[in-house]
């Protein structure tokens, strides 16, 4: 008998109509959601376990790809003839925390905005980490993976390639981060209507809606165009009185850093970036005797 304990399994079956990841080669992730996700699950350490999934996530095999407050679960096909059942789950922020969460978000019209616009700002992430919210998991323990593949290593391929599609899910709409933390997008943009209005004292507005018809004294039909734009993205919030913005009209929505980030440089950096001149004008001779230029001068600040 074969000491090997997975030698009677080969490739993998072969999936017709499975969710196949859309990059077909290189890094996957496009938006900055995506990729800050990988970056955090790379920082655990899992960079090269993770890459054994890519192929399964581009060829297909992932079956299904649910996402549920608290819980990620997929059905992976491997060389069995079943599909193997995977969860990621991260747990999901309570009630309470998601609504002091709101009432930061409400009280503040570049998110409110920019939400009710179907985007999620990157300063969000900042937002929710003061509020004692991080998005991302902190250590690799608050996630539990769970495969039930004969693979002891965590993550195996099948745990890999579906966090590589949970990765484009949130491509295709970071909204779906949030609703992984306990709150779906209708669930958080009603709660920001509601907020918006009870701070205004007005009624909740609803959402604009593609073209509506009013019959003007003849009978006849006439179509309002729809909104658009910045018109669509704030139709759904209260005039807030002027009074209440002009203290904090000029400040940030999020923190800035005390100064700006800087970038530690040699003085030759720009002779290494553009390499040795053509022999007509010096070749390495020159070269040199130019860094040592570049380098009696010192740093261009001092």
């Amino acid at each position: 008998m074969s000491t090997d304990r997975f030698a009677d399994y080969g490739r993998p079956r072969r999936v017709d109509g499975g969710l196949r990841a859309r990059s077909a080669r290189g890094a996957i992730g496009q938006s900055w959601w995506s990729r800050r996700f990988l970056e955090v699950l790379e920082s655990f350490a899992l960079g090269t376990r993770l890459t054994r999934g890519r192929s399964y996530a581009r060829a297909g095999q992932v079956l299904r790809l649910d996402i549920a407050p608290g819980r990620v679960t997929a059905q992976v096909q491997g060389s069995r003839p079943r599909p193997y059942q995977v969860s990621i789950a991260l747990a999901a922020f309570p009630a309470a925390l998601w609504s002091r969460i709101e009432a930061e978000l409400a009280g503040q019209a570049f998110f409110s905005a920019r939400l009710l616009a179907g985007d999620l700002p990157d300063e969000l992430e900042e937002l929710f980490a003061a509020a004692g919210a991080p998005l991302f998991p902190g250590t690799v323990d608050e996630l539990t993976q769970r495969c039930n593949c004969p693979d002891f290593a965590v993550p195996c391929k099948h745990l890999a390639a579906t966090f590589y599609l949970l990765a484009e899910a949130f491509d295709a709409d970071p909204f779906e981060l949030l609703h992984w933390r306990g709150r779906s997008r209708a669930e958080l943009l009603d709660q920001l209507r509601a907020r918006r209005a009870e701070a205004t004292g007005t009624a909740v507005t609803a959402p604009p809606v593609d073209a509506v018809s009013i019959l003007d004294g003849g009978g006849s039909g006439v179509d309002l165009l729809p909104s658009a734009g910045a018109a669509r993205a704030l139709a759904g919030l209260s005039a807030t009185p002027l009074a209440e913005t002009t203290d904090r009209f000029w400040a940030p929505p999020v923190p800035l850093p005390d100064r700006p980030p800087r970038l530690a440089t040699g003085p030759d950096l720009l002779l290494r970036q553009l390499g040795p001149p053509a022999p007509a004008i010096g070749g390495p001779g020159l070269l040199e005797r130019l860094r040592r230029a570049y380098r009696a001068f010192g740093p261009a600040d001092r």
